[in-house]
């Protein structure tokens, strides 16, 4: 694992590179200009840290399979700034109201909620942007797939949607398939999709893309249900955010519904589905692997 987190700290610093450079202060070709405070924001919400372990599922993927080393980092990049968007907008009075993200003021405690909204409006918008460009792959093809993977995970039918069924859910009871619909939608639809572009950036057959698929669907649900976990047994310091937040609003988890020791037995079931799915590739799935190890063993 100490080499998985070199490797993971090593992605995170190549992303953190290309988004500075992506959020610079002088305006693109097209661009009339651009909004010092607006760029600050923005900036304040995707460079303050993080895992970026959705950007390295992009990129390890692409690698496995010789994709375009340069496509996989811009498409990782674009998929990185609709997550953070989300969070951003996901911290707004309005949602889950959160004063901390990633160890640090929200961005509307930062600056302000008109702020946030607009830097969030403006990252979404910005990874599409990366997308299109011809500087992520010379085939418009490719950029299209890539184009529509992101949307449609990151839409009505996936993120937004799910944290629309999250915020109906609040003190509410549901099963475990409507818990397990919610978060497939608002958290696992972006870790499957970080799959999905790897595959589409390295020209992936149908046999593997749909393996790496099956891998995403898997990784999320661990991933969702380990953050569930921590939620309830870490500190707020040691999550960089709220803890016990979702027991606070009512939120309905799986955690809350199987317990401690069950949801940590179903994260152990899915992490060996997920290896499971990684079959196909052999030993150039080691990346991946020990993605979904940490994706479990994570203690924040």
């Amino acid at each position: 694992m100490d080499n998985f987190a070199a490797r993971l700290s090593q992605r995170a610093d190549e992303i953190a590179g290309l988004l500075r450079e992506l959020l610079a202060g002088e305006p693109l070709p097209g661009e009339i200009g651009r909004p010092e405070r607006l760029v600050a924001a923005m900036r304040h919400g995707v460079l303050n840290g993080g895992k970026r372990l959705r950007p390295f599922l992009v990129i390890e993927t692409a690698s496995m399979l010789d994709g375009p080393a340069q496509t996989a980092i811009r498409a990782a990049a674009a998929l990185e700034c609709v997550h953070c968007y989300s969070l951003i907008h996901d911290d707004l009075p309005a949602m889950d109201d959160d004063d901390l993200r990633r160890g640090q003021p929200t961005v509307h405690r930062a600056y302000d909620e008109a702020t946030a909204i607009l830097a969030g409006d403006a990252l979404l918008t910005l990874a599409f942007d990366i997308l299109a460009d011809p500087k992520t792959h010379d085939d418009p093809a490719i950029r299209s797939a890539l184009v529509l993977a992101l949307a449609r995970a990151s839409g009505v039918g996936g993120m937004a949607g799910g944290q629309m069924l999250d915020l109906a859910a609040e003190h509410r009871k549901l099963d475990a398939l409507e818990i397990g619909t919610m978060q497939a939608m608002k958290t696992g639809a972006l870790i499957r999709c970080a799959c999905e572009m790897g595959a589409i950036a390295a020209s992936a057959d149908a046999t593997g893309a749909a393996a790496l698929r099956r891998f995403g669907e898997l990784a999320g649900k661990a991933f969702q249900l380990a953050d569930d976990i921590l939620d309830v047994t870490q500190s707020t310091a040691a999550l960089g955010k709220q803890a016990a937040k979702d027991e606070g609003r009512g939120k309905a988890t799986l955690v809350s519904l199987l317990g401690i020791e069950k949801s940590r037995q179903a994260t152990a079931a899915l992490l060996a589905e997920a290896l499971d799915a990684l079959a196909p590739f052999g030993d150039r799935a080691i990346w991946l692997k020990e993605a979904a190890r940490y994706i479990i063993g994570r203690d924040h």
